[in-house]
């Protein structure tokens, strides 16, 4: 995508305008760039108005966690973390093609009860405009419980959030995506906290020898790992190959495999797409 000077400045104003007229804005902040970006702006738009508000689950990596705190630590930014366990919830647990509706709405119950506790009204987001092309259910939850999409109101797309990011000098401006963990397992299938656990420590495996974006996908006992197609050679080098597949057994799967197709996000939902016959 290219990115024009003019375009980007305009919509970064549009952003500022928007979070203004809110007056006060509590962000859901998982740490990633996008609520990243947002909640930077809110901070330096609406002071100590601006609140962070992170949900503590098991469907997100510690490192996230502590990531996110480090981010608003540095920034003096308020920041509330909100316990929160979707596995309670018997509809989210047993991981329907709409899971992420339910999880969301969850979630975010919480996080406008935290709001209002801080005096807050509005609640933002941090999604883009190149996230309406995939299947998300979650977006139908956004919808019902009035959470604002500040990012998606200023058009702003990923590219551009990661170029704005870069000159706001936030550390989070190359951060690869990070969907939570229950995006891992394959619909249909019972997510335990074990599950979540394994996959959580292959990818931060994977990521320890040099592949900062990958997915180690469950699908019953068997790991489909993601790794972009650009490493896939190196993924497949014998000595790599045999200390990951070790690494992955030692967790507890079974049987491992290395997706041909490379990295793809949001690969489980190929089946539903299957299913409509596209």
């Amino acid at each position: 995508m290219e990115i024009k000077e003019n375009s980007l400045q305009q919509k970064l104003q549009a952003l500022k305008e928007y979070i203004t007229g809110l007056g006060a804005l509590a962000v859901g902040f998982s740490g990633g760039v996008d609520s990243s970006l947002l909640l930077a702006v809110a901070a330096e738009t609406l002071g100590e108005k601006a609140l962070a508000i992170t949900a503590e689950s098991p469907f997100n990596p510690l490192r996230e966690m502590e990531e996110a705190k480090a981010f608003c630590k540095k920034r003096g930014i308020r920041h509330v973390i909100l316990k929160a366990d979707p596995l309670e919830n018997d509809i989210i647990r047993s991981n329907p093609p709409d899971r992420c509706y339910h999880c969301k709405k969850m979630i975010f119950s919480g996080i406008k009860e935290a709001a209002k506790e801080n005096g807050i009204k509005y609640i933002a987001e941090g999604s883009n405009m190149d996230d309406m092309g995939d299947y998300r259910p979650g977006f139908k939850a956004v919808e019902e419980m009035h959470i604002v999409s500040p990012l998606r109101k200023a058009g702003l797309y990923k590219a551009e959030i990661r170029e704005l990011a870069r000159i706001m000098g936030l550390e989070t401006w190359d951060k690869p995506a990070y969907a939570c963990l229950a995006t891992r397992i394959a619909y249909g299938e019972e997510i335990t906290a074990e599950k979540l656990r394994m996959i959580e420590l292959a990818e931060s495996g994977l990521m320890s020898q040099g592949f900062p974006i990958c997915r180690v996908r469950l699908h019953g006992s068997i790991a489909r790992v993601e790794v972009p197609e650009k490493d896939i050679a190196r993924f497949a080098d014998d000595s790599l190959r045999t200390e990951m597949y070790e690494y992955l057994k030692s967790l507890g799967f079974t049987y491992i495999t290395l997706d041909m197709k490379g990295f793809s996000s949001g690969s489980m939902n190929m089946v539903l797409n299957n299913k409509k016959g596209l």
